[in-house]
């Protein structure tokens, strides 16, 4: 039982802040400015970013709209599948475990709006680029810390490789590794 609660604490906390901050701005926008209306305390980088509340029935970033149903399906097949595959992740693959904590964080936080408020709420307004929200940041930085979490793996598996046909170059022969006692 010990082991069960260790595998998901870290899982957990990851997600559940990003929930909680997700779902406690989005309230703060829903709350406080018109659908469309825009706010931005600092008018000198208003031509770079604002908050805006918009809201989308899409996908992150508001691509595909209109398919929230099958979008809301696919966050809970997406979640469920992440909590039953999270504790089979090895402890030391931290980059898989981060980028399946944001990415559950994510798919969830825009879940309880596709649920409670029948659309996704965005306010997040950067240059030209399509209004977003802190769900839709923690699944793209999810994405990248696994590309970043595969890059180092391939990494560590040629250095690895390349070790072990070193040691089989010359059999017999000691080979050190290490640039210190070089």
């Amino acid at each position: 039982m010990k082991k069960f609660f260790r595998d998901y604490l870290i899982l957990a906390l990851v997600s559940g802040t990003i929930i909680a901050l997700d779902q406690w701005t989005k309230s703060i926008i829903r709350q406080n400015l018109a659908l469309g209306e825009s706010w931005m305390p600092l008018e000198w980088l208003a031509p770079y970013a604002r908050i805006v509340h918009w809201y989308n029935r899409g996908v992150a970033f508001g691509l595909f709209q209109n398919g929230g149903e099958w979008f809301a399906i696919l966050a809970i097949v997406i979640a469920l599948g992440i909590i039953y595959y999270y504790p089979r992740v090895p402890a030391e693959d931290w980059t898989l475990r981060a980028a399946m904590g944001l990415q559950l964080g994510g798919a969830v936080g825009n879940l309880i709006d596709r649920l409670t408020v029948g659309h996704v709420t965005d306010f997040i307004s950067v240059g030209t680029f399509p209004v977003f929200n802190i769900a839709d940041s923690s699944i793209t930085i999810g994405v990248l810390v696994l590309i970043l979490g595969v890059w180092l793996q391939e990494r560590r598996e040629k250095r690895t490789r390349g070790q072990q046909s070193t040691a089989e170059d010359h059999p017999g022969e000691q080979v050190n590794f290490s640039k210190a006692n070089e």
